[in-house]
């Protein structure tokens, strides 16, 4: 299956700095997909390389097995600032991304701005947060895309707002099976919602792959810490921890250690997460095959 998005060798430079450098991975097609990364490790410069808003220094990125500039209409892109004029009412808005997109789908659109209750003749500037976010991603999702992606969404938005909006996106992608790369800083917000996981740390992609498969091949390793040195050595340790006499092993193993002393259990999303971004200089996960992909 061709993936939605594939990056190869992928860098973007400013200057002397690299923002990006080598990186390479791929979201396969139907999938919702988190991007996820400290402040600073390129996460916006993927995404906006990914819509074509910049163009790589090295490598490329194709959409749909095309380059970008040829899939621009199979893209839609919903940034973090929300862009949308204050001064229009949201019925200009539709009208105004109309004008724009060929594949519009309007009445779509005011359906689902209906079932939120967001009025047409209101003004953008005067609605809540929340509608604000719910009438830019009803612009996206106008546009029929195949791709979604969306750069921190969900930034600026109280906890039920940023309920709604999920949700919202979720009865999206079960209604049109489009693919979605969402990036986010909340991860525990992700699990349940996302099924693809790519890190980016240190301009660098970390880890890719399917986020069922790489949990459930980590653990979380309990013991005395005075064989600590003994296990790692037998183990790829992602990162340790612990405190006194009590050690701690996050492990890319799926098997139970040898050592009777020591306890086992799984980890969750953002364990897992959280373990790579403390450890950038681990080694990138081998990405598994997108023949397997749901």
């Amino acid at each position: 299956m061709t993936p939605a998005l594939e990056a190869t060798g992928l860098g973007m430079r400013y200057r002397r700095t690299w923002a990006l450098r080598d990186c390479s991975a791929a979201v396969p097609s139907g999938r919702v997909a988190a991007l996820v990364g400290p402040n600073g490790a390129g996460k916006t410069t993927l995404l906006h390389l990914a819509v074509g808003m910049l163009t790589p220094t090295a490598g490329e990125v194709r959409i749909f097995g095309r380059p970008v500039r040829e899939s621009m209409e199979r893209i839609a892109f919903l940034a973090q600032s929300k862009p949308l004029y204050a001064g229009f009412r949201v019925e200009e808005m539709l009208r105004f991304g109309r004008e724009l997109n060929p594949r519009w789908d309007g009445a779509a659109a005011r359906r689902r701005l209906a079932d939120l209750g967001i009025p047409l003749e209101r003004r953008v500037g005067g609605l809540s947060g929340g509608q604000r976010t719910q009438v830019a991603l009803t612009v996206a999702l106008a546009k029929r895309p195949d791709l979604l992606v969306l750069d921190e969404p969900l930034a600026d938005l109280d906890p039920l707002a940023r309920d709604d909006v999920m949700r919202g996106l979720m009865e999206a992608v079960a209604e049109t099976g489009l693919t979605v790369l969402l990036s986010s800083h909340v991860v525990s917000e992700l699990e349940g919602v996302c099924d693809w996981l790519v890190v980016v740390n240190g301009g660098r992609v970390q880890v890719s792959g399917d986020i069922d498969e790489l949990v459930a091949g980590h653990r979380l390793l309990t013991g005395p810490a005075g064989t600590a040195d003994a296990l790692a050595a037998r183990l790829p340790v992602i990162s340790r921890g612990g405190a006194g006499r009590q050690a701690t092993l996050l492990v890319r193993d799926a098997t139970p250690p040898l050592d009777p002393r020591w306890t086992a259990r799984p980890v969750n999303l953002e364990e897992t997460v959280l373990a790579y971004l403390r450890a950038p200089d681990q080694a990138t996960l081998p990405r598994p095959s997108l023949a397997s992909a749901r």
